[in-house]
Formats: structure tokens, sequence, C-alpha cells
């Protein structure tokens, strides 16, 4: 008997192959997931990628016959020199046929190995060397927290949810529907009884009728008890999931007639790579937008990337509508909380000393990563022999006072398009990382 098995083969049936791949290639991988990611939109950093890694990075060993030695059988198409039982003696010592070290001779050929990653491989390659500053507050947790909630009565439960008060209203209304005896009429009879059986001339036929009338109620009152199991009741309460960690990221940038859209365009791929990286350790992420001049005020994502605005720059007017929002909507103890700032660096000279008052004191202390990007003039398209090295500006400088070891925040100038990702990732390198890059001559 022949069975043929033409069942379709499962999903994901190579998925231990692929990953073992992954695995043993993963350095040539991660080379070619990061040159890949410096050539594509931030908006399409989150799907797959069609990457080539070289061929040599996926040689394994294998076994093989030799080409030495061994009695073998061949099937020689077009002989016209042997005869059958003739020896065919062994070619020299290196020059065997088969494999040789020679190019082909038309320039053909296979350098390279093409493997598409899905979109979950590609972040989790991408993500793999960053990790998120030290949560000191709060841990993120792999599974959500659970908040019991009332929900109305159930018939079973704990004795220590048990409602008393609930219980004994089902209890009397039982005991009413069912005309269980009162202990008080029962009381009366027996007093009666009694009265009549301490008279000379006591009535048989009514003592008679009273003993039997007690005798039905005390069975009736044992039949219907005073509480029954149906009667109790319990306090019902239902989980309702309650993220465990949950994170808001605040989006600054100064919009005045400074900002060019080669600065707004490097701010929001900032952004946006910023809040892709969140998204994979937080379940919920909430974004603020705020934009300023002299200024400040909480807007939508198209307004705050697309509208044009004049006036002086006043840094200090955005740090105060974080630090209201903050106050307002987004508790320290239930939220972490993220701040990017996004600026070409100018601000007034006497709004110095309000703005770092602002981040040290109010600001930092509730966040737990405050970035501050200052971005430039793209240095490709200036002119030959320009500076390409500016001076500090005002607000750099007032950031610097700022700055520390133990201050959750750090700063950093970009340029061009192709320092997003390096500036991104030293932002957020893991700290073995970091001391591995700066001890990098």
């Amino acid at each position: 008997m022949i069975i043929v098995d033409r069942r379709s083969n499962p999903k994901g049936k190579s998925l231990a192959n692929r990953q073992r791949f992954i695995r043993r290639a993963k350095e040539q991988i991660l080379r070619a997931v990061n040159g890949a990611s410096s050539n594509r939109r931030i908006k399409d950093v989150e799907s797959g990628a069609d990457i080539s890694i070289p061929t040599g990075g996926i040689s394994e060993p294998t076994f093989h016959r030799s080409g030495q030695g061994g009695i073998r059988d061949h099937v020689v198409p077009g002989n016209k020199e042997f005869m059958e039982g003739d020896t065919i003696a062994k070619p020299p010592s290196g020059q065997s046929g088969g494999r040789g070290t020679d190019g082909s001779p038309d320039g053909g050929g296979e350098d390279e190995f093409r493997f598409v990653l899905t979109r979950e491989e590609f972040m989790d390659l991408f993500m793999e060397d960053l990790e998120l500053p030290d949560l000191a507050k709060r841990k993120l947790k792999a599974a959500d927290a659970v908040l019991w909630q009332r929900a109305g009565y159930s018939s079973s439960g704990s004795p220590t949810n048990l409602n008393l008060v609930r219980t004994m209203r089902n209890s009397l209304s039982r005991r009413i529907a069912l005309k269980r005896p009162k202990s008080d009429e029962m009381l009366a009879l027996e007093a009666e009884i009694a009265e009549l059986e301490a008279q000379p001339g006591k009535d048989p036929d009514r003592l008679m009728e009273l003993r039997g009338l007690l005798e039905r109620q005390v069975m009736r009152a044992k039949r219907i008890p005073y509480i029954d199991p149906i009667d109790v009741r319990y306090n019902r309460f239902t989980p309702i999931p309650k993220p465990a960690a949950q994170a808001v990221m605040f989006c600054l940038m100064d919009v005045s007639g400074s900002m060019t859209e080669h600065m707004k365009d490097l701010a929001k791929r900032f952004f946006m790579l910023l809040y892709l990286f969140l998204t994979r350790r937080y379940k919920q992420v909430e974004v603020v937008f705020i934009r300023h001049t002299h200024e400040a005020e909480e807007v939508d994502e198209d307004t705050f990337f697309h509208s044009t605005e004049t006036g002086g720059t006043m840094v200090s007017t955005a740090l105060e509508e974080m630090k209201r929002i903050i106050k307002e909507r987004y508790p320290v103890a239930d939220w972490n909380i993220y701040g990017a700032q996004a600026s070409d660096g100018d601000n007034t000279t006497s709004d110095g000393g309000r703005t770092a008052a602002l981040l040290e004191h109010d600001l930092l202390p509730a966040c737990q990563y405050y970035a501050y990007v200052e971005v430039g003039s793209d240095p490709d398209a200036m002119p030959a022999g320009f500076a390409t090295h500016a001076r500090e500006t005002d607000l750099w400088r007032t950031y610097k006072q700022v700055t520390g070891t133990e201050t959750p925040f750090v700063m950093k100038k970009v340029r061009h398009r192709r320092e997003i990702y390096p500036v991104f990732r030293e932002l957020f390198a893991r700290d073995g990382a970091k001391q591995s890059e700066e001890a990098t001559p």
C-alpha cells in the first residue's frame, strides 16, 4: 500500500531552520541591517527588509566524497577510447576534475546571498544593541497589572467577601415567601398550651389541637432553615487590565523663522525613531507635541511639523507648557515621562536662566530621560570653503550648565540625515556598548 500525504505544509514549518540561520549569520546580518536602515525612510523603519550578505558568511562545514582514492563506478557517455574491463588511470595530483579556483570565462557568478527579514526580525536586529535608560522608578513588566473592580454579587466566593446585608435580605424574603413560622408565634402557642394544662377543667380537644399546631410549626421551621445556602451572597470583583508600564513622549520644537525645512525634517526623523523605540518597550505610549516661538502651545502632529509661525524665541515657554501638562494629565507615579527637544539653538539671552532652572528643578526630576538635539544646516548644501563648525549657540551654552553624570539629560548635534541613526544609537546605547565605543581609539 502506498500512502501519499497531500496536505499543505504548515505555516512556519521552517521557523527553526530560519532562526538557526539568523543566529549563525547574525554578525553579517547585523551589518546588513545597519546599512539598510541608513538608506531608508523613517516611516519604513518598522517594515521588513530585503538584505544581502556575503556568501562567505553563510559557509558551513560539510561532508563530501573525496576526489582521490577509492573504487567507483562511472557512466561515461560518448566513450570512444575504452572497452569494457579496461582500467582508467587516475589523473595526476592537482589535475582532478571538478571545482577549481579559476574564474568563470563569462564573468558570471554569485557573491552575495539575498535574505528577506520580516518586520519583527528587522526591528529586533535594528534595536538589539539599544536599551532604555536606567528605569529608576518603575521597571517594565512583561505582563499587565490587574486592577480589581466591584462587579455586583455572586453565590460563591471567599468568606472574606461575604455580604451580610444582601444575605440577610435574601433570607428574609425566602422565609416570608415560604411562610416559615416566627419564633414569637411558637412561643405564644407554648404559653397557651401551658396555661390550658394548668387549668383544672381543661379542654382536651382544644389542648390536642394546639399541640398538633405547635408540632406542625416546629416541623415546618426545621424544614425551612433560617439561612439557606441559596441566600448567601458574596461581593464579586472582576479584573480590569491596567498597563504595567506606560510612557508619554513630549516632542518640543522651535518653529520660529530660523528653523528651515531641513532642520524640521531632521527633528521629525529623530522624533519618529524615538517613538518606534518606545513602542517596543511599552504597551502604551502617548505623544504630546509642543511648538514654540516666544509663546508655546500644544498642537497636533500635522500642525507641529507643517504650520509656520513668526516671532522671537523663548524656550522657557515650551518647558512651562510641558510642566503644566505633566501636572494636569500625567502623574509622575503612573507614567514614564520622556522629553525630546529639537531646536537650532536660538534663544533670547535673558531667557537662559529661566530655561535652565525649569529644566533642572522641575522637568528632569520628573523625566526618565530628556534628549536635546540641536539641528543645523546641511553641510553638503553649503558653499565650498564655508566653515562647517559653527559657534556654540545660546541654548547649547545654557544646557551645558545642566548636564551631569547623574542627570537623565543628554544633548547632541545633528546636521545631516545620515547622522540621525548614529546619534540615536549613541543616546540609547547600552552601558557596555558605550564603554567599548569610548575605549575604541
